[in-house]
């Protein structure tokens, strides 16, 4: 299973102690590319009628949004802002929602109402092959070392994608929710990542108890409500996990909630809520050095071909 892959949190163990020596190696480089960050643009157009989800960004600064109108993919570069849209999509019916770049350039696209599970070449925007779920609307994805772990927002289950290593993508297999899952009349999961330990996924429920997260047992599908005190997720999209801090995206609030969670991801206790002027319903969230770059989603409006996007920038905690 892939969370059960015993060498994930030991993975993560080495990767962080070699990260922190690398730091301290390289204090003065860090500070270098810091400084140059800084130069970089804040807020960039995204193109017009685009209707922009889902954010990724992968080992180079470059960021991919995928489009709820038609699927297509837009790939910008972070210090300039310039992007160009690298894949047309499958057109109408096969939105982009959440998606993620693994370190082969593979882009993981979940499919919406589509129902599909697509995975795309980061390169040339190519979409390598299409996995029907049998799902009413695939909405976010995380990657895990042996797969690709997709929400659905109106039934209560995960849909696993095996990624194959050197073989490519594998089979889906469905994960029903149960344990503490409550599964609303409407829109209920949404964003999903991974605990701190890599022990276990954390999805947000819309729904239950007003907004809530839950830790969900990747073997059995069992669901546990997260300890988060008095916060509650009402509006709670995107989700990134940097360490043991815990971003969450509340779209309808134009808010990012800060949450410093154990290991084992079953407490979170709130440190800050991130909000910004130019801020227009953001919807996901990735990271690039002390950056966090997200995409405004404005549900706000009636889209059009000549509504206007942009992805903005805010400092990480």
């Amino acid at each position: 299973m892939a969370l059960t892959d015993r060498s994930f949190a030991r993975r993560r163990l080495l990767t962080t102690a070699a990260a922190l020596s690398g730091a301290a190696l390289l204090g003065g480089t860090a500070h270098a590319a810091e400084t140059r960050q800084h130069a970089w643009p804040a807020r960039f157009p995204l193109p017009d009628g685009f209707q922009p989800e889902g954010i990724t960004i992968g080992s180079k600064p470059v960021a991919y949004f995928g489009s709820l109108a038609d699927g297509a993919i837009y790939r910008a570069s972070l210090a300039t802002g310039r992007g160009a849209v690298v894949g047309k999509g499958l057109g109408a019916g096969h939105p982009c929602v959440g998606l993620k770049i693994d370190r082969q350039g593979t882009l993981f696209v979940a499919g919406g109402d589509s129902g599909e599970i697509r995975t795309v070449d980061a390169r040339t925007g190519d979409v390598r092959q299409v996995y029907a779920t049998g799902g009413t609307f695939v909405n976010d994805v995380v990657l895990t070392p042996g797969a690709a772990w997709f929400t659905d927002s109106f039934k209560p289950q995960l849909y696993r994608l095996a990624r194959g290593g050197d073989r490519g993508p594998g089979s889906v297999r469905v994960l029903p929710l149960t344990g503490d899952w409550e599964q609303g009349p409407d829109f209920t999961a949404n964003g999903i990542e991974r605990t701190p330990d890599g022990s276990a996924l954390l999805v947000v429920n819309a729904f239950a108890d007003g907004g809530s997260l839950l830790r969900v047992d990747p073997r059995t599908g069992a669901a546990r409500t997260v300890d988060l005190g008095s916060s509650r997720l009402p509006n709670g999209d995107g989700l990134l996990l940097l360490g043991r801090i815990l971003y969450a995206v509340q779209q309808q609030q134009n808010a990012i909630d800060v949450f410093r969670l154990n290991d084992a991801g079953t407490k979170g206790t709130a440190i800050a809520r991130i909000t910004d002027p130019r801020f227009r319903i953001p919807t996901t969230v990735a990271a690039w050095g002390e950056r966090l770059y997200l995409p405004n989603a404005r549900f706000d409006v009636e889209p059009t071909p000549r509504t206007e996007y942009d992805a903005v920038t805010v400092r990480r905690v």
